[in-house]
């Protein structure tokens, strides 16, 4: 019984140090949540396996509950039950499908939980997905190397996992010997802002002039990429208010706005330049909980940040053809891959996460969003508020 409860010990231990490290905000570092399913199959019992995931995910989200107390100016309680209340997803499928039938079952249960997790509605808790470290291992690789890191995670489960780490070793110390920068879009550009909680809420004609004159002082001809909820509400008067700035320049800004109507709001990409402004792209997977409440339509009431699932994958940006991900998205699967079916030529990655302050989430989104820029080999703009 000791040696069990050790040996249960030394497996959570080491899901949460795959977690922790694997999702620390450094690409490089993303194939070590490849031993996940490894520790997930060494358990003897259902409740292991619980344990195991729960070790994983919780290691891996661990900057939520300071993410939402900054949020909320609350204190850390809240957030610690919002913590644990986000794990369940990751959790509860994991635990269901884990079989104590070695064989060909672990595997093929195994990608079936990976699958759950990837697309809605498991996939909206869909977090610190092993599979994203598909982009560090085999950039450029496309749909194959996607392919080939699936395989590799389900073998990872099955007493061949020794051959699996060593071949997934291997393609490690490659990457890493010829690990470049992220590739970036020619006439593009990014813009950091570190505004705070100002931006988006501060939305005066003196705050738009002021992110006009930082855009003015791009190169002509660029398009310029700013954060989410950088132009606060979305109206004919910020529109027309941004056009006159842009007057006479050959400058495209894509920034972040909310759009509101009688029924709630949408978290939106806009596209503005002297010759007119267009919402370009609706958010699909907005924030649950602080954005995202479908309850409210369960008990007739209104508000809230609209989902669009699966729509507007990529959008037209003069003769460009872009992935856009908004904050939240930068966490998940299916959004990226859904964009990357339709063979975009870039992929634009923004955020305001002027409440991440003291974790690693933005390092996270930028870390997640270069990976799957790699894998498919695409030119990545990201542009966050701090």
């Amino acid at each position: 019984m000791r040696r069990e409860l050790f040996r249960t010990g030394v497996l959570v231990a080491l899901s949460a140090s795959a977690g922790w490290t694997g999702w620390s905000g450094h690409m490089l570092l993303l194939p070590l949540v490849a031993v996940f399913p490894m520790l997930w199959s060494m358990a003897r019992t259902r409740l292991q396996a619980t344990a195991i995931s729960a070790a994983y995910f919780l290691a891996a989200s661990r900057g939520l509950p300071q993410g939402a107390a900054n949020f909320y100016s609350s204190d850390i309680w809240p957030g610690l039950v919002l913590w644990l209340v986000a794990s369940s997803a990751f959790v509860a499928v994991h635990s269901v499908l884990w079989s104590d039938r070695k064989g060909w079952q672990m595997p093929i249960r195994y990608l079936s939980a990976c699958v759950v997790m990837a697309i809605p509605p498991f996939g909206i808790l869909g977090w610190a997905h092993p599979i994203t470290a598909a982009g560090t291992l085999f950039t450029g690789w496309g749909w194959w190397g996607l392919a080939i890191m699936a395989a590799g995670l389900g073998v990872m489960t099955t007493r061949y996992r020794p051959a699996a780490a060593l071949a997934m070793a291997g393609f490690w110390l490659w990457s890493a010997a010829e690990w470049t920068p992220p590739i970036l879009r020619a006439s593009w550009t990014g813009v950091d802002l570190e505004m705070g909680a100002s931006l988006g809420r501060e939305a005066g004609l003196e705050r738009q002039q002021e992110l006009i004159d930082v855009v003015r002082a791009q190169a002509p001809g660029t398009t310029v990429v700013l954060p989410e909820s950088t132009l606060g509400f979305w109206t004919p008067t910020v529109a027309r208010f941004w056009q006159n700035g842009l007057a006479g320049t050959e400058l495209t800004v894509i920034a972040g706005a909310a759009f509101i109507d009688s029924e709630g709001y949408d978290n939106v990409l806009v596209k503005l330049s002297a010759d007119g402004a267009d919402i370009l792209y609706r958010e699909r997977m907005p924030v649950p909980g602080s954005m995202w409440q479908p309850w409210r339509a369960w008990i007739g009431d209104r508000g809230g940040a609209r989902a669009h699932f699966f729509a507007n994958p990529v959008v037209e940006v003069g003769n460009q053809s872009v992935a856009p991900l908004i904050c939240y998205e930068l966490l998940l699967v299916w959004p990226i891959l859904q964009s990357a079916f339709h063979r975009p030529d870039a992929v634009v990655a923004v955020g305001n996460g002027w409440w991440t302050a003291g974790t690693s989430i933005i390092d996270i989104q930028r870390a997640s969003s270069e990976a799957w820029a790699r894998l498919f080999g695409l030119p990545l703009v990201i542009s966050f508020n701090t």
